[in-house]
């Protein structure tokens, strides 16, 4: 488990020097009141919807996989709305790795954390079940600050990243485990302890089912919740977290414990997750990130991409 971020003299080589002068960037825009920050995310988003055409069109191409119900106006204004989301979830990862958590105290609103509590006063680990909202790295932020947890991430490539990620998402968890480390997962949750459990991505065909999802019927699902809940003697908890209307700040929400989860197979219970999956981003769609390829990996590897 990662607990420290790692800082090599290595960081200082001339190649890193741009990266480096782009997070001089962003601590300054950190200091810059967070309606300013929403008003110049929300045009950056319109920038990148306007050029990053492939994005544009993955993005364009889930909500007409899962709406179909919608008309392709209503698709076209919500796709909008989502770029906007995009460009100001840049801000709020820096609110979240650089505030102060005074700063973030004054800028937050948690309901359900008695739930947490709870859980673990009885002896059970908590698998906080998230989903990919833009806001998410807030959520963390703010969860943290009454009950921080550990992490599951994908280390970045990029060294100055990666250091800058275990930075600054340490100010709110006690440790990260990578999202491949199953055994430290389930050491974690039996400490009890909270860990961090996301669902609603396509990782591929390994340990996944093909279930619905919206109005897809067929959508790559891992059905790893089961099999850490049932390893770690953990109770399921679903997360939302979402930046508040008029952009003044961030609410969270800790919903009970699912109830016989898990269930009698890992099918039922990750058609399960999906539903649940589907009840959090309905919450505020705007949020979610469409711009992930959910829907890559075909239940038939022949078959014709759903993006072509």
């Amino acid at each position: 488990m990662v607990e420290k971020a790692e800082f090599s003299s290595s960081l200082y080589h001339p190649k890193h020097w741009p990266m480096w002068f782009g997070v001089f960037l962003m601590r300054l825009t950190q200091l810059l009141p967070l309606s300013w920050q929403m008003k110049l995310g929300k045009g950056l988003g319109r920038l990148v919807m306007k050029f990053a055409g492939s994005r544009t069109h993955t993005a364009r191409r889930n909500l007409t996989l899962c709406f179909p119900e919608m008309t392709p106006a209503q698709r076209e204004e919500l796709l909008l709305r989502n770029f906007e989301e995009t460009g100001k979830a840049i801000f709020d990862t820096i609110n979240a790795w650089w505030w102060s958590d005074e700063k973030v105290q004054q800028h937050m609103s948690i309901t359900g954390q008695e739930h947490v509590q709870d859980t673990l006063n009885a002896g059970h680990g908590v698998i906080l079940f998230a989903v990919h909202c833009l806001p998410l790295e807030m959520g963390a932020r703010i969860f943290g600050q009454f009950q921080p947890g550990v992490g599951v991430y994908r280390p970045h490539n990029n060294p100055v990243m990666e250091y800058l990620q275990v930075q600054g998402r340490l100010r709110s968890n006690k440790g990260l485990v990578s999202k491949r480390d199953l055994r430290q997962m389930v050491r974690c949750l039996r400490n009890p302890d909270v860990i961090w459990y996301t669902a609603d991505q396509d990782f591929g065909r390994s340990s996944a089912v093909f279930i619905p999802f919206y109005a897809m019927p067929d959508a790559a699902t891992i059905t790893g919740a089961t099999t850490l809940a049932k390893l770690g003697k953990a109770k399921v908890l679903p997360f939302f977290v979402e930046r508040t209307a008029g952009d003044e700040g961030y609410r969270i929400e800790v919903m009970p414990p699912l109830d016989n989860f898990p269930g009698e197979n890992e099918l039922d219970d990750a058609i399960r997750g999906n539903k649940i999956i589907e009840t959090i981003i309905d919450k505020n769609r705007a949020q979610y990130m469409w711009l992930h390829r959910r829907f890559k990996t075909r239940p038939d590897p022949t078959d014709k991409s759903v993006y072509q």
